[in-house]
């Protein structure tokens, strides 16, 4: 009789835990949703607050200098005194410098080592090297800077004849290392998910292994491997610590890569540092300038997105 008392206390004690635990799932069930809304509206309220700060104060800077002057002046200077002038030119290119010496530098070294991983490579190399290269990711942009400045420079000076020691080409390479690991990884990623019955295929056909890396693997995963390199090249275009230490302070608009040049990230530095005054037009320029690196990185972004949908494999 005490035993069966026990039994039936002890699942009535069960049912009221049971019922609890019911109650607090439904109570979980409820809540997340909304707290997984809420998370996704702060982020989306977020960047339309950083758009909408950029557009504000932009359309302020072109109250004061007009926007034809801006998009097609050739000459950057903010700080004359006698008469400031803001075209936007210069500094495009000096960006645009660094980023074409990053590709050339990034993409080539990074596709080869994604081919390398994905089709030659043991697993246990794979697992040992890939890391090391996500390593440079997680590497400071400062010490890039500082590396580019105090060792590339140095080497390049010896190579270049007439290498400036604020120049672009020392830090478009360092940005190209900086790069490579996105590229690399992303790459990989993507030829890795080439289903083998490709590979095996192209093999029994009596195409080599370098032939079905380069005629197989390659065109198969193309989606990933663009959209890898226009993230890459985003990253590269929205650089600041590298081109700031390495690359000067003095925005020309040219083709030369050993003379010193200033982008658009190392010019929001420069004012950012306390060289204008609050409510001046250079102040405002900062914002005109990262307006104009908004947009380019936005149009990155979207090509990459509508490269990776139009171009995908179904398998």
């Amino acid at each position: 009789m005490v035993s069966q008392k026990e039994d039936k206390t002890s699942s009535v004690q069960q049912l009221i835990a049971n019922s609890r635990n019911q109650k607090t799932k439904k109570i979980v069930e409820k809540a997340m949703p909304a707290l997984l809304f809420s998370a996704a509206i702060i982020s989306i309220l977020t960047t339309f607050g950083i758009v909408f700060t950029l557009i504000f104060e932009t359309f302020e800077f072109f109250k004061r200098v007009s926007i034809t002057d801006f998009l097609f002046g050739t000459k950057w200077l903010p700080f004359s005194g006698n008469e400031p002038l803001f075209g936007i030119l210069p500094l495009i290119a000096g960006t645009l410098k660094v980023t074409l010496i990053a590709v050339v530098v990034a993409v080539p070294f990074g596709i080869a080592s994604a081919i390398y991983l994905s089709e030659y490579a043991s697993e246990k190399t794979r697992r040992t090297v890939k890391p090391i290269l996500e390593v440079l990711a997680g590497v400071p942009t400062i010490v890039y800077g500082f590396f580019a400045l105090t060792f590339v420079t140095p080497v390049l000076q010896e190579i270049v004849p007439g290498l400036k020691l604020f120049n672009a080409l020392s830090p478009g390479i360092v940005v190209g290392i900086m790069i490579l690991p996105m590229i690399t990884s992303l790459s990989e990623d993507a030829m890795s998910s080439v289903p083998n019955s490709m590979r095996e295929g192209a093999l029994a056909l009596g195409a080599t292994k370098f032939e079905v890396a380069i005629k197989v693997v390659l065109p198969a995963a193309l989606s990933g491997i663009v959209a890898s390199v226009v993230l890459a090249i985003s990253r590269a275009i929205g650089e600041t610590m590298i081109v700031s230490l390495a690359g000067g302070s003095t925005p020309k608009f040219d083709l030369n890569v050993t003379d010193s040049i200033q982008t658009m990230t190392a010019y929001i530095v420069q004012v950012s540092t306390g060289d204008a005054g609050y409510g001046t037009t250079i102040y405002y320029s900062i914002y005109s300038v990262g307006f104009t690196l908004f947009i380019f990185t936005l149009v990155m972004n979207l090509l990459a997105h509508y490269i990776s949908k139009r171009f995908r494999e179904v398998y």
